[in-house]
């Protein structure tokens, strides 16, 4: 199947959140209705994208593999279509490690790819990739205290919108995220 673009984005060798936004840059390049290939190696970039499209109003419309490389596929929307929501509940990265130091009662949901997770993750945090939150949500307590985190910030802000929409009471987007993380780690690899 041969799909038709009208702009294509190199985004081989670059890590989240980098073919984001580079693809928010180029996007406002074409016109709406035209489509942009992604070209990406990280693994990570399906679940990202499809999750940035979706919270953007842009339409994600698939991903092909060729070897190492993604080839992802998004559709501009027109501009009334595309608002950026961010999750309102927003904590420091300092606040977070204050909490954990008080021995509060809370839920540390590591949304990044289990490469990076086992690589280095706040001690009893939980992963679960964003790519699989959808299916793995009943994983959650519903009424925990949850704190989503991943590299940057980004993962983990449209996985708190996912889990606010699906009746979370309690979720709070952790940023800037664990690139910036000086807390205790724990690694599993």
């Amino acid at each position: 199947m041969e799909v038709n673009v009208n702009h294509v984005l190199d985004a081989k060798g670059l890590a989240c959140p980098m073919p984001i936004v580079k693809t928010k840059k180029e996007i406002d390049q074409i016109e709406p209705g035209q489509v942009i290939e992604i070209q990406a190696t990280d693994q990570g970039s399906t679940a990202d994208l499809k999750a940035w499209a979706e919270n953007t109003g842009h339409q994600y419309l698939g991903t092909k593999e060729e070897g190492d490389v993604l080839k992802h596929y998004v559709r501009k929307s027109s501009e009334e279509d595309t608002t950026e929501t961010k999750h309102q509940d927003v904590l420091e990265l300092e606040n977070l490690k204050d909490r954990l130091e008080g021995d509060e009662q809370i839920t540390i949901l590591d949304v990044r790819e289990p490469a990076e997770y086992a690589f280095g993750h706040i001690p009893g945090s939980i992963n679960i990739p964003l790519g699989e939150l959808e299916d793995r949500s009943e994983e959650l307590n519903q009424d925990d205290d949850i704190h989503v985190i991943c590299r940057t910030g980004n993962r983990s802000d449209l996985a708190a919108q996912k889990l606010s929409g699906k009746g979370f009471s309690s979720v709070k987007n952790v940023v800037p995220g664990m690139k910036d993380w000086d807390g205790p780690v724990n690694q599993n690899h």
